[in-house]
């Protein structure tokens, strides 16, 4: 029990990772320790933490057979933890193996489990949340939110964004899986029925824009124009928008550690200024401290 919280073999299962993880986590981390300093000594009502893909708390590289703690144990784990904890998986095991590990913090008592999907749950965690910030005067220092949205693929559907956007104060760090939209453009616009990416977007009006970039209209970059549409919703949602310079700069690019492929993007939405200035700060260099290339 005494390892369960540090990045090494505990004797539980782990989620096996490619090496490209640790700059994903690198990213949170900063954030999580950013974002925990500066807001821990104001009266918010709570500081929620949420995960929606929070997978068994640890994973190895298959390359190194390197520990990491997963995003999880991460926001756990960090100086000054978060008042409340939610975490979604939809393998019950991975519940069950993140709760033994999670029983050696002394936040335990204060973490939320569900098992099963999280575009499903998301609601139940937004009501208990919103509920909460009702018994107070409304605007004066509700609950204040970070959550993961970190899915495998395009398992994450916008229905559950905006479900998440109903509360006040709500800072988004969220996959966008060039890689998986790349591998199935082409199939679910040559579909007639609502398809995983329909669900991503939340409409099918990016079949237009990936219509355009065939019919080479614009030479603007497909994902370029998919991640701007993206974010013109977010803005919809409350979010405050950032010049894209800006915005470009702030999208850390993951690739494949081998064949240096494209595999996501992280992009960030906040509601605050401060927010941004936070993730411009954490994105400026990457995990090696290298200024990092857009």
């Amino acid at each position: 029990m005494k390892n369960y919280l540090i990045p090494e073999d505990d004797g539980l299962s782990t989620r096996t990772s490619g090496k490209w993880v640790t700059e994903k986590l690198y990213y949170l981390k900063r954030y999580i320790d950013m974002f925990e300093t500066s807001m821990r000594n104001k009266p918010w009502r709570r500081r929620n933490y949420i995960d929606l893909f929070s997978g068994p708390g640890k994973c190895v590289i298959n390359q190194t057979s390197e520990f990491y703690l997963g995003s999880p144990l991460l926001a756990l784990t960090t100086e000054h933890p978060f008042t409340d904890y939610y975490f979604v998986d939809a393998d019950p095991n991975n519940i069950e193996v993140l709760k033994e590990r999670c029983s050696a913090s002394q936040s335990a008592a204060r973490i939320h489990y569900l098992v099963g999907d999280s575009n499903t749950h998301v609601q139940t965690i937004v009501n208990q949340i919103i509920q909460i910030d009702r018994s107070f005067i409304k605007g004066k220092w509700p609950s204040i939110n970070l959550a993961f949205l970190d899915p495998e693929g395009l398992e994450l559907e916008w229905n559950t964004v905006a479900t998440l956007a109903q509360v006040g104060r709500m800072d988004l760090i969220i996959h966008y899986s060039q890689n998986g939209l790349t591998r199935n453009l082409e199939i679910c616009y040559n579909s007639d029925d609502e398809t995983i990416i329909d669900r991503f977007f939340g409409d099918r009006e990016w079949r237009k824009i990936y219509q355009d970039w065939q019919n080479k209209k614009t030479r603007v970059g497909i994902h370029r124009q998919l991640i701007d549409y993206y974010k013109a919703k977010l803005q919809g949602l409350g979010y405050v928008e950032v010049l894209r310079d800006d915005e470009t700069g702030a999208e850390p690019l993951i690739r494949n550690s081998r064949r240096k492929a494209p595999l996501y993007r992280l992009l960030f939405a906040s509601k605050h200024e401060l927010g941004h200035d936070f993730w411009r700060s954490v994105t400026r260099k990457d995990v090696y401290g290298q200024r990092r290339l857009l």
